[in-house]
């Protein structure tokens, strides 16, 4: 049998250079992590967060969709987070449809599930390369008592929008939310580094 070498110390030494070469790059405005919008778990390992409302900034409403309720979910999609990839790594919705994400991170670094279009992600992504700046996101861990630590001008950290879960290993969460149009999206990780990686899924929602 040959023995081959954990991937983990590669990931890991991949994160650390990103979040290295964010020192010299500028400061981000925090978006919805500094809204505190959306709807709070009230569990810290479910810390829930995504993209503002390019429109009115609370998250609870964005252009595919919004916040669903429990009672109306039609079915329930689980999803496996990895390094660096998601199974099913394609989901189809109807427009109508209030689904029950299960989001479950069985990898060995922070994940993210997050709903949106390519360009919410990359407006994200700046948001996440502020909270690795800062001390809220490691490799591998949330460092939950900074998350709702002044970033400047009353910016928080909090990650509470309800289009997402960010979540450490082995943790697991749920995204309840109405599609209401049909369009293309996208489920993707926006910690630094995973994106680009590959963590990405398509999802059309006719």
């Amino acid at each position: 049998m040959i023995n081959l070498p954990s991937t983990k110390p590669i990931i890991l030494s991949a994160f650390i250079l990103a979040a290295v070469s964010l020192g010299s790059a500028p400061s981000y405005a925090a978006g919805s992590h500094g809204s505190g919008h959306g709807a709070p778990s009230g569990k810290m390992e479910n810390m829930k967060g995504g993209h503002m409302d390019e429109k009115n900034g609370h998250g609870h409403s964005l252009d595919f969709g919004e916040a669903g309720k429990a009672t109306d979910v039609s079915r329930t999609i689980e999803v496996i987070m990895q390094e660096n990839y998601y199974t099913p790594e394609k989901i189809d919705v109807k427009a109508g449809e209030t689904i029950r994400f299960k989001i479950i991170n069985k990898g060995e670094l922070v994940h993210e599930f997050n709903l949106g279009t390519a360009n919410m992600h990359a407006a994200h992504q700046k948001e996440m390369e502020m909270m690795v700046e800062h001390g809220v996101l490691e490799a591998d861990k949330i460092n939950h008592n900074m998350m709702k630590m002044d970033m400047g001008g009353g910016k928080t950290m909090e990650h509470d929008d309800p289009n997402s879960v960010l979540l450490e290993p082995g943790k697991s969460s749920e995204v309840i939310w109405k599609f209401t149009k049909a369009t293309d999206l996208e489920f993707a990780c926006n910690v630094p580094g995973h994106y680009e990686s590959g963590m990405m899924g398509k999802m059309q929602v006719k």
